[in-house]
């Protein structure tokens, strides 16, 4: 497990604790080449399941420099370094805001589906991406701002009237990420 938050690691490790798994966690940034290098070379992954990102539109549109740097420069340091340990399945977590994005997380997503498409034509490592809507129950997702506006009696506020969400459960989540690294040939989204 790695990741920039050494909070969500504790809570993780101590819920997947339960299961006596062999769980090693790692703290790094997947945009420091040199972290990932060494995590790499020790523990040369077969698959890569890449959900690293900033997600939270509004505020991403104030600092559209940190969406490029962490969803699209970041997957390329780890893309770069996948192909270069000969990572066998690379599975990008991207967003169904990616579709004609209208946001620059929008666009930093989709970018970064088009920068593994291209890798996938030039390395044997096959990146995959699949695109999520809400995942109900997750970290930050809007389903929690909808539960808290009306704890305090409304209103629910929506981006757009004419916005679409589409929600899943985690479960759901979960069986589209290792079905996508399981029957997923490279290229796809």
């Amino acid at each position: 497990i790695f990741d920039i938050d050494e909070t969500e690691i504790f809570y993780l490790v101590r819920k997947l604790g339960i299961l006596k798994s062999r769980i090693i966690p790692v703290i790094g940034d997947i945009k420091d080449n040199t972290r990932l290098e060494a995590v790499f070379n020790e523990f040369l992954p077969q698959i890569v399941l890449h959900a690293a990102a900033y997600k939270h539109v509004p505020i991403l549109e104030f600092y559209p420099e940190e969406a490029l740097k962490t969803n699209l420069m970041g997957t390329k340091v780890l893309a770069e370094m996948s192909m270069k340990y000969n990572v066998e399945k690379f599975i990008f977590i991207s967003t169904d805001k990616a579709i004609n994005p209208t946001s620059i997380m929008g666009a930093s997503k989709s970018a970064g589906e088009e920068l593994l498409r291209i890798f996938n034509q030039k390395d044997k490592t096959r990146f995959i991406s699949v695109r999520f809507g809400n995942v109900l129950g997750s970290r930050g997702s809007v389903v929690s701002l909808f539960k808290d506006q009306i704890k305090r009696g409304g209103p629910v506020t929506v981006t757009h009237p004419e916005m679409k969400r589409y929600f899943m459960i985690t479960s759901e989540a979960v069986l589209l990420v290792l079905e996508a690294a399981a029957v997923g040939q490279g290229g796809e989204v």
